[in-house]
């Protein structure tokens, strides 16, 4: 099998106002090597979310082609890029989600229940996906409970629930002061190595993305690989 994940051919994305059209990604060319860790750096606005949903198979391109492990997602059924997005797929965004109504490893499980795992093979992998977040002893407690850095573990615990192929993570630290940012961007970072994932993130946090394997910086719709020091 390849090693490559994501390849990029041409890849623009547009977006029409009232007066003028705008272009966020402008023939973006990029190969992601399956296991890798990478930061997606720019200003506000510049269209890193943008790039992060169409990996995600959450938007597509105006242009140009994505293919996951050589699958043309543009060629596939919304049914199946659902299904992409459960199984191989794990997502973390600034604010967690969670849902308060639910237990913390209620909360965690849910992912796996989606993919068809009865309700005691779910709660025994989302235990598993507690304990590496640090959180196993919050798992019966409502998330209502939990503090802004133990929310964000929860969620991270829920997108690794099902061990998918790769964790997209926006802004993953954006909410969190910088001892817990830290945390969070060192869990990551541990999540990937350990359990092989690939780790893409957006993110404005300079010490984070200097962690990453590879950096690259979106400008003027354009993507610039970054010396990371």
């Amino acid at each position: 099998m390849s090693n490559i994940l994501y390849r990029l051919e041409k890849v623009s994305k547009s977006f029409d106002q009232v007066s003028e059209t705008i272009e966020v990604l402008k023939d973006i060319d990029l190969s992601i090597d399956s296991g890798g860790s990478m930061a997606i750096l720019g200003a506000s606005g510049s269209g890193k979310s943008t790039l992060l949903h169409i990996l995600g198979a959450l938007d597509s391109p105006t242009s140009g082609k994505v293919f996951f492990r050589d699958r043309d997602l543009s060629a596939i059924s919304p049914e199946q890029k659902a299904k992409l997005r459960r199984e191989q797929i794990g997502f973390i965004f600034q604010f967690h989600h969670l849902l308060p109504e639910f237990s913390t490893v209620e909360n965690v499980a849910m992912p796996a229940i989606l993919r068809g795992l009865d309700k005691k093979q779910a709660r025994q992998k989302a235990m598993e996906a507690l304990s590496q977040v640090g959180l196993k002893d919050r798992a019966d407690q409502s998330v209502t409970t939990l503090s802004g850095g133990e929310s964000q573990r929860a969620a991270i615990a829920r997108a690794v629930v099902s061990r998918p192929e790769v964790l997209l993570a926006d802004e993953p630290t954006g909410n969190l002061d910088v001892n817990k940012g830290k945390e969070i961007g060192d869990l990551l970072l541990k999540l990937n190595r350990e359990l092989g994932m690939t780790l893409i993130v957006v993110t404005h946090n300079l010490e984070l993305a200097s962690s990453m394997n590879l950096n690259y910086e979106l400008k003027s719709g354009n993507l610039y690989a970054v010396q990371n020091h």
